[in-house]
């Protein structure tokens, strides 16, 4: 499928269908390669030339936001599959690709009455598509909260000695603790080994001879053992420190190692359930902006329509699928079957000083309504 369509309408000066099979056969003639579709606008409500006027300054403004959002949770959708390896499913609408629902949009007057002026259909695209944003921020930020829960208890897992968690590298008989006795862990830079075995007797008093046992070594650190009489235990502590050495907490228990076993379980089958969750949002809710997004596209055709080629609405809009490579071509035939006389506020580059950028913000003006939808 294609990721870049442009949505444009053409004055229509004798009837639309003869209008259609003009641009059907200029495209199949001269640039073959763009597939070319009509885009259905039912009979929207005009309201009056100052009420068009003064929507067209809010219709860029939510476009871009709903536009926004669309590629928000597409790219939320992404990252949820790559994160568990899971191959992509098709983006649709109500399970329609969004490409054929693009290209073969039609107007859903249930949710949208073509009665209501212009502004509530607006209003209540912007709305709906508003709601979702903010549901989204909810749920991304709970999923978030436990993957970081859970990263800090893998990097505790996996960190340096200095900050994982022991419980996995010490057994009960590397503990001594009794009444007068107590069993300490020192975490020594693999550097200062030596140092360490020829200096941990002496570093305070009641230190006994040749009870430091490494426990385990990583890439920087090793854990050793130290036991000596509970009472000098803070001595030792801040002498180790004087000569960098780390003496860690650690309290060996069996209830406390299975609680936390327990939690990370939990943690880990929360975060499944919560991306599964999500993923499955994404998708739906991605369905609901997209629609909302080509109504929205189908209201600015509507009303750039009218202010540029002037009441009553008599314009045939389109959506094609240029190739980079065809676009030069393409603009060329969309000219030729534009009479710029017709476009009541178009005005050539020399009359303006560099063009009218449209009310649909393109970088480049053009004597039609034309605007550019990225899918991806």
């Amino acid at each position: 499928m294609a990721s870049r369509y442009w949505v444009v309408s053409l004055p229509v000066q004798n009837s639309a269908s003869s209008l259609w099979n003009r641009i059907q056969e200029q495209i199949s003639k001269h640039s073959f390669d763009t597939p070319l579709y009509r885009f259905n606008i039912p009979n929207l409500r005009v309201g009056t030339l100052d009420s068009l006027l003064s929507l067209s300054d809010d219709l860029l403004k939510s476009n871009n936001f709903v536009e926004g959002v669309s590629h928000k949770i597409r790219r939320q959708i992404e990252e949820l599959e790559r994160v568990s390896g899971v191959e992509s499913s098709a983006l649709t609408v109500d399970g329609v690709p969004v490409d054929s629902y693009l290209t073969r949009f039609v107007w859903d007057e249930a949710k949208y009455p073509t009665m209501s002026p212009l502004k509530e259909v607006v209003d209540s695209i912007h709305g709906q598509v508003a709601k979702i944003e903010d549901d989204l921020k909810v749920r991304v930020a709970e999923y978030n909260n436990v993957r970081s829960q859970l990263n800090a208890i893998n990097r505790k897992q996996s960190g340096s000695l200095a900050v994982r968690d022991l419980s996995n590298l010490v057994k009960p008989e590397d503990i001594i603790t009794s009444e007068h006795l107590v069993t300490l862990l020192a975490v020594v830079p693999k550097y200062s080994q030596k140092d360490w075995l020829s200096s941990y007797e002496t570093l305070t008093n009641y230190v006994v001879p040749r009870s430091s046992k490494k426990l385990f070594e990583d890439n920087e650190y090793a854990l050793y053992t130290a036991t000596l009489f509970n009472r000098v235990a803070d001595n030792f502590r801040t002498s180790a420190r004087e000569k960098g050495f780390q003496i860690r907490d650690f309290e060996h228990s069996s209830e406390a190692q299975e609680s936390r076993k327990q939690e990370l379980e939990k943690l880990v089958q929360d975060q499944e359930n919560l991306r599964s969750s999500l993923l499955q949002w994404c998708y739906a809710s991605y369905g609901e902006v997209f629609s909302s997004w080509m109504h929205f596209c189908a209201v600015r055709v509507f009303a750039e329509s009218i202010l540029r080629y002037g009441l009553p609405p008599s314009f045939l809009a389109c959506v094609l699928a240029p190739t980079t490579k065809s676009e030069k071509k393409v603009r060329s035939i969309l000219e030729g079957l534009c009479d710029s006389g017709n476009s009541t506020f178009w005005k050539t580059d020399d009359e303006v000083g560099g063009g009218m950028a449209g009310l649909a913000g393109d970088a480049d003006a053009h004597p039609y309504v034309s605007f550019t939808i990225n899918l991806v």
